[in-house]
């Protein structure tokens, strides 16, 4: 079973990978709804990680919310300074670790 399962795991993984290349290969144009989500979803998805991650920070309680909004703007400075997602989340998550022990 577990062989079965990491084929079938392999096999999908292959074709998803796999699957734009058939799509818009051979040189075809990409389609415009394609280019519009590969620049809007990125940043999307960032935001709802930032909001999932304080979502249960207390205001109210200062050690706690101070360190997740020094840890965000690190990451904010850190991005709009060298255009780096690695380095900006990095170094936010290095200084909010340092801030909370």
């Amino acid at each position: 079973m577990i062989w079965a399962a990491i084929i079938v795991m392999s096999l999908v993984t292959y074709l998803t990978r796999l699957g734009p290349f058939i799509l818009f290969g051979k040189g075809r144009a990409t389609p415009n709804w394609v280019i519009y989500i590969g620049k809007v979803l990125p940043p999307a998805v960032m935001g709802m990680l930032i909001v999932y991650s304080v979502k249960h920070v207390h205001i109210s309680i200062v050690g706690e919310f101070l360190p997740v909004l020094f840890g965000i703007g690190v990451t904010v400075v850190l991005h709009l300074w060298k255009r780096n997602n690695l380095i900006s989340i990095i170094g936010g998550t290095l200084v909010y670790m340092l801030l909370i022990r």
